[in-house]
């Protein structure tokens, strides 16, 4: 039905948990998706596809720090891929089947028309492995969400849900590194592509761990590439700039004062306001 990939980190310390606990529910899905892993800077990534069963590519380009380059990412899955739709999940992200709901409901409102699906996360301690053995597992795991977790910003986009022939020619941006995401927000608004909220049907869990990456002398070298790839803030966007938002009772558009928002974010005065308010924003820490 779908394909799901994903770029893993490697699998050591904390890392190692959470990203088994991701995939372990990607394969639970019904019905089964193809789904395709990224080797990492380590080299650990091929062990775990081969223990879960999945695929892993090996020859992915990469940077001179070991890091991954979207396009070539994006080029390799839209070959590869078996399905129609595609959808792209960080590692550290739990799916349940609301997932599949979603994309089938989509799927049926769109037709062959392209789309962009996204929504926000939310955040979780969770430090031992998910028991996917016991039935119950997904009613236990959104009662502790609704107990603990927290909604995370608008900035905080860690899946992206897209038919396999929508062409968006990323550049290539380091991924996992700020301003890519930001970037393909734009970019489909551009494209006059609708862009649709899926927050309020699809349950993503993050697992809540640390970025020692951001500790390395070549995060910020990365980051920089990456707002120099996307052409700075001006042409970066968030889920405020959705122009669809897909509840339980279908597509709609944005409630008030969202919708007028979205409306304008194509406006370049607004996008240049937006931009200069955000060079101010990081200019305070």
């Amino acid at each position: 039905m779908i394909t799901i990939f994903s770029t893993p980190r490697p699998f050591q310390g904390p890392l190692d948990v959470i990203q088994q606990n991701a995939i372990k529910s990607w394969t639970l899905l019904k019905p089964q998706c193809e789904i395709i892993l990224f080797e990492d800077e380590k080299g650990t990534t091929s062990k775990i596809a081969k223990e879960f069963g999945v695929h892993c590519l090996t020859d992915v380009k990469c940077n001179e720090f070991g890091t991954p380059l979207l396009n070539d990412v994006f080029k390799k899955v839209q070959k590869m891929a078996t399905n129609e739709i595609i959808v792209q999940v960080n590692t550290d992200i739990i799916l349940m089947g609301d997932l599949l709901e979603a994309v089938r409901k989509i799927e049926r409102a769109m037709g062959d028309s392209p789309f962009f699906m996204v929504g926000r996360r939310w955040d979780l301690d969770i430090k031992e492995p998910v028991r996917f053995d016991e039935s119950g597992w997904q009613e236990e795991l959104r009662q502790k969400v609704a107990r603990e977790g927290k909604l995370h910003g608008l900035s905080g986009l860690d899946y992206w849900v897209f038919p396999r022939n929508l062409k968006v020619n990323p550049p290539p941006f380091v991924i996992g590194r700020p301003g890519m995401d930001s970037w393909l927000i734009y970019k489909v608004r551009s494209l006059k592509i609708p862009l649709i909220d899926a927050t309020e049907v699809i349950l993503a869990v993050h697992q809540n761990h640390n970025y020692p990456k951001k500790k390395e002398n070549y995060f910020e070298i990365e980051k920089r590439k990456n707002f120099r790839l996307a052409g700075g803030s001006l042409n970066m966007m968030n889920l405020r700039d959705a122009n669809w938002v897909f509840t339980s009772e279908g597509l709609k558009k944005p409630e008030f004062p969202r919708r007028i928002l979205s409306q304008f974010s194509l406006f370049y005065p607004w996008r240049l306001l937006r931009s200069i308010r955000r060079r101010l924003r990081s200019l305070q820490f």
